[in-house]
């Protein structure tokens, strides 16, 4: 953290602000207890801290810590020491490998918990503007720093590798980036065809001698197909954005084409061979989606 200078600089944190964080320490201090109770129930909700937080005195050590770097955030003194301490927090996380997203859930309810109390009988207008502008600005500092380390990790890994493999990893990222665009193009092909298929078969309702109820269990079918691919489209988008991949809506679209054939098929009483198979199909796809969404929210 040699650049914490630059750091400060590039947030404009100015020696005003620092003695006004320092006189907020005193309220600060009044609060800490509900800060610590608060703060673990947010973090529980998480889903996997027991994960990092395994036994009664791990929990009693970290809350210890975390009581002290909440009252650190007021200590007026924000030098080299002080961002070398974050620093090595920092480097704590990436070695029990926290989520980032945890580091920035946790300090949003940092901030959420610290305006909110601000906020609770001031006088000077002025004054509590000044106050908040300054604990959101050490807010995003001590964030910054934390997640440096992650940064530093990565760039690190990336650094070790030798030339071959820099290009071979640079060259693969790129032929991803090939690949997604072109799997979105191939989805939307097939959207287009879905909505060809949806309205082929309100033709074949309207103007062939097909029975109405096959007709209209066939256009159910269509458009269930049509909805699973639209949705497919939109999880393809969320892939693009950085988001996951979702096996899942492959899934799903995959069960709308079977249960368009069951639709279609249970009109037929020469068909029930393969409805039992098809069916027993579509339930081993529902547990793989099930056993999906299970994973995704453990």
């Amino acid at each position: 953290m040699d650049n914490y200078q630059t750091l400060k600089q590039h947030y404009k944190f100015t020696p005003e602000e620092e003695e006004i964080l320092k006189t907020l320490q005193p309220k600060m201090m009044l609060v800490v207890d509900k800060f610590i109770d608060e703060f673990y129930d947010y973090i529980w909700g998480f889903g996997k801290t027991a994960q990092f937080l395994k036994n009664k005195e791990i929990i009693a050590y970290h809350k210890g810590k975390i009581r002290a770097w909440f009252l650190h955030l007021f200590c007026g003194k924000y030098d080299l020491q002080y961002f070398m301490y974050l620093y090595k927090v920092g480097e704590v996380h990436v070695k029990i490998g926290l989520p980032t997203y945890y580091v920035n859930s946790a300090f949003t309810f940092v901030r959420t918990f610290i305006i909110k109390n601000l906020e609770e009988n001031f006088e000077n207008k002025e004054q509590h503007l000044k106050e908040i502008l300054a604990v959101e600005k050490i807010v995003d500092m001590n964030l910054d720093a934390l997640t440096s380390s992650y940064r530093e990790e990565e760039l690190g890994k990336f650094l070790s590798l030798s030339k071959i493999e820099k290009n071979i990893l640079i060259g693969l990222k790129k032929f991803n980036s090939y690949i997604n665009y072109f799997l979105a193009a191939a989805l939307a092909i097939v959207a287009f065809f879905a909505i060809g298929l949806f309205v082929y078969d309100i033709y074949l309702l309207f103007f062939s001698d097909i029975k109405i109820e096959k007709g209209i269990l066939t256009v159910l079918g269509s458009l269930l197909v049509l909805w699973a691919s639209i949705e497919l489209i939109h999880e393809e988008i969320n892939h693009l954005q950085g988001k996951g991949f979702a096996i899942g809506a492959f899934i799903m679209l995959a069960m709308a084409a079977l249960i368009r054939k069951v639709l279609i098929y249970s009109l037929s009483s020469e068909k029930g061979e393969d409805l039992l198979i098809i069916g027993g199909v579509i339930v081993c796809l529902a547990v793989s989606y099930w056993l999906v969404g299970a994973k995704k929210k453990a």
